[in-house]
């Protein structure tokens, strides 16, 4: 069942409620007062300006582009400016083909699928890389594209997208592209309270809830994230919600019935890859000093009941002076025994 056609005030109402943006929705409802009076001359009679509707957006991935872009369509459609209002998003993988002479045809035959609509070049800045647009193939692409869109100008949009300063290049590098694309509107880094707003909200339209506290860690998160050119904004918060989701799953994963409110909430350490911190545990003043001997042990210093008994020797002697068969040596014997061995050995 198709959906019902939006008017012109819902769909300015869905991009009033877009988070942040505010330089962008203003530049579109001035877009749409300019367009909508020239229709109304046209209709009266009179006689108007040519006004192009080519527009150029420039600011930072997940700055929203794409979805105003989508807005945009509807907007032009409702306007009865477009039959069809269908948005054909394409990069130059879509556009350039793998051999010259081809590239023509293909991207011949991707304006010719947005026609009615509105045609939404990413990065078409990269259609023109190289020293004064040295990419023949790039370079193929654009001049069909300026081609198409002259050819079907009453019934066509092009947004073309990217970072700020490579796409003033690609606007200089052919003058068929400086001349239909006079409308640039620029789309700014959002604020930590407009990312934590996107975060949210995007949790609610789960049917998850961040916390008071993981909204605490995500706005430390934010503060100690760069915010260069490669910063994602939206689709920064997104992938955060999506790991925390994760992390949630794992964080339940030994409990096996739990409550609509732990289905539902998201911590703050699900924010996080940092383990989980046990805090060191006090001494129990009860518990055995590991250090202190056994009393069960035996007594490695008391005397064996079972050992042999020693014998008792004379005072002075020692254990050499006493052989274990008992008999002394003659040089412990007294000087009579002595003698009288030998005179003994003599009568023999």
């Amino acid at each position: 069942m198709a959906e019902p056609v939006k008017t012109v005030e819902e769909l300015l109402e869905e991009l009033d409620g877009l988070t942040g943006l505010a330089r962008v929705k203003r530049e579109v409802h001035r877009q749409v007062a300019v367009l909508r009076v020239e229709k109304l001359r046209t209709e009266a009679g009179l006689k108007s300006p040519t006004i192009t509707r080519h527009l150029v957006f420039v600011g930072n991935p997940g700055t929203g582009k794409t979805t105003v872009a989508r807005l945009v369509s509807g907007i032009y459609k409702a306007l009865g400016l477009l039959s069809k209002g269908q948005l054909v998003e394409v990069d130059r993988s879509e556009l350039v083909a793998g051999y010259l002479g081809q590239t023509a045809t293909k991207t011949a035959d991707v304006v010719a699928s947005a026609a009615g609509g509105v045609l939404f070049i990413d990065e078409a800045y990269s259609l023109t890389a190289g020293d004064l647009g040295a990419d023949q193939y790039g370079r193929e692409a654009v001049d069909t594209l300026v081609k198409e869109m002259e050819d079907r100008r009453d019934d066509l949009v092009v947004i073309v997208a990217g970072y700020p300063e490579p796409m003033e290049v690609f606007i200089a590098a052919n003058p068929g592209l400086a001349s239909r694309f006079r409308t640039t509107i620029e789309f700014e880094n959002y604020s930590d309270d407009e990312l934590t707003d996107i975060l949210t909200g995007l949790a609610e339209a789960a049917d998850y809830e961040l916390v008071p506290a993981a909204v605490d860690k995500f706005q430390e998160i934010l503060a100690a994230t760069a915010r260069d050119s490669s910063f994602g904004n939206g689709r920064f918060a997104r992938n955060v919600l999506e790991a925390a989701i994760g992390r949630q799953a794992w964080r339940l994963r030994d409990v096996k019935a739990p409550t609509k409110d732990e289905l539902r909430q998201i911590l703050a350490a699900d924010l996080t890859d940092e383990a989980e911190q046990t805090p060191p545990t006090e001494p129990d003043p009860t518990a055995p000093d590991p250090t202190a001997p056994d009393p069960t042990a035996p007594d490695r210093t008391a005397p064996d009941a079972n050992a042999p008994a020693e014998r008792a020797q004379p005072d002075g002697a020692t254990d050499e002076s006493v052989p274990d068969d008992g008999v002394q040596p003659d040089s412990a014997r007294p000087d009579s025994v002595r003698v009288e061995q030998s005179e003994q050995g003599e009568q023999a």
